[in-house]
């Protein structure tokens, strides 16, 4: 059939499939993590993270473990200026310890350290980028909270206790960047 055709008309006729082709969406297949974040967003501005705790450095150190948990999970580079695609905002709203067991002379043996964050991560035009949720939730509900266990009976400090909430609540806020499906 193509016999009948010219060498010019069948390089048209190819063109037009190539182009059909890479216009319907062939061409903008996305792989790998990718995919699971929004494609209009390269650079995160995360400014220091307020603390409403009076425990020293809580919001330095959950700033330098949300940072280091978006370089290392997400397609995202975080920058140091505000002109970046987005910001993502994070306030430390409570900070609580309780004790989960006691020894017969009233010394705890286990702590449980929760901490609690407020996230807002806004695009440049400082519209929300996480996803509205389908099902209201209440105001309690939302903010982000983890907890780390101090045992003091296997000799655990409350900075490695304290460290490891930190880490797990920053893998929280990273988490809630990934789009809906």
């Amino acid at each position: 059939m193509l016999r009948q055709f010219g060498a010019s008309q069948v390089a048209l006729f190819l063109a037009c499939v190539h182009a059909v082709t890479v216009l319907s969406g062939c061409a903008s297949y996305r792989i790998g993590n990718e995919t699971l974040y929004a494609p209009d967003i390269v650079t995160v501005y995360v400014p220091m993270i307020q603390s409403d705790s009076f425990r020293r450095d809580l919001g330095e150190r959950l700033t330098e473990a949300v940072v280091k948990e978006i370089e290392l999970k997400t397609p995202f580079k975080v920058v140091g200026t505000p002109d970046a695609d987005s910001v993502l905002s994070i306030h430390l709203a409570r900070d609580t310890n309780r004790v989960t067991i006691e020894n017969p002379n009233d010394d705890p043996r286990s702590i449980e350290l929760n901490l609690a964050a407020q996230v807002t991560w806004l695009n440049r035009r400082r519209v929300p980028l996480q996803p509205i949720s389908a099902v209201p939730l209440p105001p309690e509900l939302l903010p982000i909270s983890q907890t780390g266990t101090l045992i003091t009976a296997v000799g655990q400090s409350v900075a490695s206790a304290q460290q490891l909430a930190i880490q797990r609540l920053a893998e929280r806020i990273v988490a809630t960047m990934e789009e809906s499906w």
